[in-house]
């Protein structure tokens, strides 16, 4: 005679399986485990990334759901090998903030290239930010990827910050000098002078001189220039201006060779004094730097070079004082002066830039 055999449903071996385990735990005792969670947007911004180079940190990271920094954990901040301290850390090096308010800090510590510290607080999605002053850490002196590791004793999270050569920019820019002269039209005012006649861009002609009337002629005078430093321009005469026959119309004043600029003075006409029977001089309307003429102000013609225009940057060619000004020239006869009709000198003008 045979036993029919027991069928037991799927259901029946659950209810069994759990009434086994609540045993087991009965008799074992129940417990739970927390575990670590990743801090989150882990960064560390460098304020130079070059081998070698001793760079500003800043860590940034958040605090995780479900987690908190409160004042007795101790977060520690770790960089990889590779990264040394120049001198030793200290508390005053770094700024603590928690989204953006600067919370203070203590229980510093700093050993090799780590360093930790507590006593801040910060709640689940707040940003706190370390920020290591330049001077403190110095950049591997290899190119490569390095870790930073950030733990706040409950919460990690790490970062990596690449070390790399700086980039040399490099490039050029061509040197631009124009300089150009061209002639002005009669009663054209220069430094409140008014001129008299016409001139070319390479003829200055005074016609027949009349005793006692003055005659004042010009010409322009334009830069165009990127010379960082700016330019300088001279003029200076070849020789006195004087005839075939010897005769000689004298710098001003009375061939004294004036160099600082000075109110125009008649030639004093001296009959026994030659260089006191006429003479000429230059003034300029460029008054961009403090040693160049005043109002109505001339200087002799000389040998020697004289500056009649300078500007300490580049410039356009037309801005007044900056790419352009005019200069006058200045004539004065006596009765006295030597009758000759090829009275006559070069002038030389040399516009120099500075780069």
């Amino acid at each position: 005679m045979f036993a029919n055999p027991t069928s037991v449903g799927i259901s029946q071996r659950v209810v069994a399986t759990l009434a086994a385990c609540a045993v087991v735990l009965a008799s074992i005792g129940y417990y739970t485990s927390a575990e670590a969670a990743n801090l989150v947007d882990v960064s560390d911004t460098l304020s130079d990334s070059d081998l070698s180079a001793t760079a500003a940190h800043s860590i940034a990271f958040t605090v995780p759901v479900g987690s908190a920094i409160v004042g007795g954990d101790t977060i520690t901040i770790d960089f990889e090998s590779g990264f040394t301290t120049v001198n030793n850390v200290v508390s005053g090096d770094i700024t603590v903030t928690v989204n953006g308010v600067v919370d203070a800090h203590g229980g510093f510590a700093q050993s090799g290239q780590n360093f930790s510290f507590d006593s801040i607080a910060a709640t689940a999605g707040q940003e706190v930010v370390v920020a290591v002053a330049a001077g403190n850490i110095t950049n591997p002196n290899t190119q490569d990827s390095f870790f930073v590791t950030v733990d706040t004793g409950t919460d990690t999270g790490k970062t990596m910050v690449a070390i790399v050569n700086n980039v040399l920019v490099t490039a050029i820019v061509d040197t631009t000098f124009d300089f150009t002269i061209t002639g002005i039209a009669t009663s054209t005012v220069v430094n409140t002078v008014t001129t008299t006649g016409s001139t070319s861009p390479t003829i200055i002609n005074f016609g027949q001189l009349v005793a006692d009337t003055p005659e004042v002629l010009g010409q322009r005078l334009n830069v165009t220039t990127n010379a960082n430093s700016g330019f300088v321009v001279t003029v200076a005469q070849d020789a006195d201006l004087q005839s075939a026959n010897g005769a000689i119309i004298d710098s001003f004043t009375d061939g004294t060779y004036v160099n600082t600029p000075t109110a125009w003075a008649v030639p004093t006409d001296n009959i026994a004094l030659e260089n006191t029977w006429g003479h000429w001089g230059l003034t300029s309307d460029d008054d961009h730097n403090a040693s160049e003429f005043g109002a109505a102000l001339f200087v002799a013609a000389s040998t020697t070079p004289r500056a009649v225009f300078s500007h300490n940057g580049p410039a356009n060619g037309t801005l007044v004082n900056v790419g352009s000004t005019s200069v006058a020239y200045k004539i004065e006869i006596t009765p006295l002066q030597e009758a000759a009709d090829d009275y006559q000198t070069t002038l030389t003008y040399v516009a120099t830039p500075t780069f």
